[in-house]
């Protein structure tokens, strides 16, 4: 067991080849060695053992036991398990794992097991008696059989009992709770499979290494690992169809783990839609009120609407007005209070206009067929004044190579295993609110002068390493140089904490090109961002928004309009 009271050295395991037959083995111990390493002390001592177990088991008998956990389900029929990679019988390879106790030899089974592992034609002969019973015809099909006989029989039994004149060997996997554990503490999360993971060539990307210490776990304690498996759990009933007021009662108190409490206000905010939608008016609002979700506090303020409770709403909405939580609660809020208002006959402060959007209109002709954008940028390109195609690549990927530091940051909930491309809770509410005083100091280096060395710096210290705002292969040297000389670092700032407010809103709908003046007089003059609309095509909303918060903080943006010349004559 490591020391927890020491930082940890982090060794990337090694990637397999995928020219080894049993390269998801590797892959698959890989996971489980990094649990057993860096979370043993959140493991029973029998959960410990199986582990241990399993890894003196002979290759050939682990590579079957990862084959089955990849496999829906723990059922299996052995007969129907073929893999030739594997060199000894899969009949003793079952003996193997049956004398280590991985496997159940003889199980019982529902029928909804039944039917799920044989065919109709397989079935029919052995259960046309337990059809007859139920009242089925024998031209009955596999879903009316299954019903009928899983209402009749909801009892499990050995195959033998169902099928008894069938030639068949059924085993059963023990101990999938453990491996969905395993799971979850490698991924952070039961939404990836193992064949996410072990199926794949991780040599693929180069990773970031970021220290796991044991203060940058998610899981501190085995509680919070129960706790996730819990609120999982609700998650599934709510999903297969249970009522809200019934899984209410299982959902686990608030906590101090960050990290699980987002997850648990989602799973408020999911179940507060339903019991809104089935009428509980109660049950939602509460729920809504005691979620952290983004959508939940506009959704409450809505409900309270429409239960006319109006000035309950507006007193709520004027709060949550002085700080809301993105683009779209502010929108949302803006309709709301324009509705409460006329209902309590209340004044708003009237809205600042907004700025006009320069634009410009461009007749071209496109005879190699090119999108409209990069014509657009071939006709504005000139030596003095390059022209750059970046979209939603240029800003972003300076925002990413500046605050590297706080994204990569091994904070709690952030980093499970050493194959992530960025940190797992980028776009969770409190993503900068637990990173503020790491984002503080990298943007402090806009103000000090610093900000051009840094990104340079990690530009060439990085250079390749999976980033989940750095697009490697679009982001030369040049284009770099150039924005380092054309772009002001105040305009910089007002750029990234744009985005800080709302990575997943404010991470796209930059303008498409960017024209560099590297010789213009005016520092401030010396770039203009420029969104680029074929024929039919308009603003989206979110560009809408983009372009208007530049204008307000006087960054240079325009539109420019594009008619084809072809389609005039």
């Amino acid at each position: 067991m490591p020391d927890l009271h020491t930082e940890q050295t982090t060794q990337v395991p090694q990637t397999a080849d995928l020219n080894d037959p049993l390269y998801y083995l590797a892959n698959f111990e890989t996971v489980i060695r990094w649990v057993r390493d860096h979370h043993s002390d959140l493991l029973l001592t029998e959960e410990s053992r199986l582990v241990d177990n399993l890894m003196d088991l002979p290759a050939d008998a682990r590579a079957l036991v990862a084959r089955m956990v990849m496999r829906t389900g723990d059922g299996f029929r052995v007969e129907k398990l073929h893999y030739p990679e594997l060199v000894h019988p899969i009949s003793q390879l079952m003996d193997v794992l049956e004398e280590a106790e991985w496997i159940d030899a003889s199980p019982s089974i529902s029928v909804a097991e039944l039917f799920r592992l044989y065919t109709l034609p397989e079935l029919k002969p052995e259960l046309a008696q337990y059809a007859a019973e139920t009242g089925l015809s024998a031209s009955a099909s596999k879903a009316q059989l299954k019903q009928a006989m899983g209402e009749a029989f909801p009892e499990a039994a050995p195959v033998s009992a169902w099928l008894p004149n069938t030639k068949t060997r059924l085993i059963r996997l023990q101990h999938m709770a453990l491996f969905d554990r395993l799971r979850l503490m490698f991924f952070g999360n039961l939404r990836q499979t193992w064949s996410d993971f072990v199926l794949v060539e991780l040599g693929h990307h180069q990773y970031e290494k970021v220290p796991f210490t044991p203060d940058a776990r998610a899981f501190d304690k085995r509680e919070d690992v129960d706790r996730y498996l819990l609120l999982h759990h609700c998650r599934e009933r709510l999903d297969e169809g249970e009522t809200p007021e019934a899984i209410w009662q299982a959902i686990p108190e608030a906590s101090d783990n960050a990290w699980l409490e987002s997850r648990r206000g989602r799973l408020l905010f999911e179940l507060a839609r339903q019991a809104e939608r089935e009428k509980n008016i109660p049950l939602a609002l509460e729920t809504y009120s005691e979620s952290q979700h983004r959508e939940a506090r506009l959704r409450y303020l809505r409900l309270l609407e429409r239960q006319k409770r109006f000035r309950e709403a507006w007193d709520l909405a004027s709060r949550a007005a002085g700080s809301p939580r993105n683009d779209a609660e502010v929108q949302g809020l803006k309709r709301l209070m324009s509705r409460l208002a006329k209902k309590l006959d209340q004044t708003l402060e009237r809205a600042t206009p907004k700025p006009q959007i320069p634009t410009t209109h461009l007749t071209l002709d496109n005879p190699s067929g090119h999108s409209v954008e990069w014509r657009v940028m071939e006709h504005l390109h000139t030596d003095d004044e390059p022209v750059a195609y970046v979209e939603n690549t240029l800003i972003t990927g300076l925002f990413g190579l500046l605050c590297w530091p706080a994204i990569f940051a091994p904070v709690p909930g952030a980093f499970f295993h050493p194959f992530h491309i960025g940190p797992v809770d980028l776009y969770r509410e409190d993503f900068l609110s637990r990173r503020k005083a790491l984002f503080d100091r990298c943007l402090e280096q806009l103000q000090d002068g610093t900000w051009k060395q840094a990104i340079r710096h990690t530009w060439q210290e990085k250079y390749g390493i999976a980033s989940p705002f750095v697009v490697w292969p679009v982001f030369s040297e040049t284009l770099l140089e150039l924005a380092l000389h054309c772009l002001p670092a105040q305009h910089l700032e007002r750029l990234f904490h744009r985005m800080l407010a709302d990575l997943r809103q404010h991470r796209s709908g930059f303008p498409d090109l960017i024209r560099f003046k590297p010789d213009h007089p005016d520092p401030q003059q010396r770039y203009e961002m420029i969104e680029v609309k074929g024929p039919g095509d308009r603003l989206q909303d979110h560009q809408v928004r983009w372009l208007e918060y530049c204008l307000e903080n006087n960054l240079p943006v325009s539109v420019c309009y594009v008619r084809w010349s072809e389609v005039l004559s």
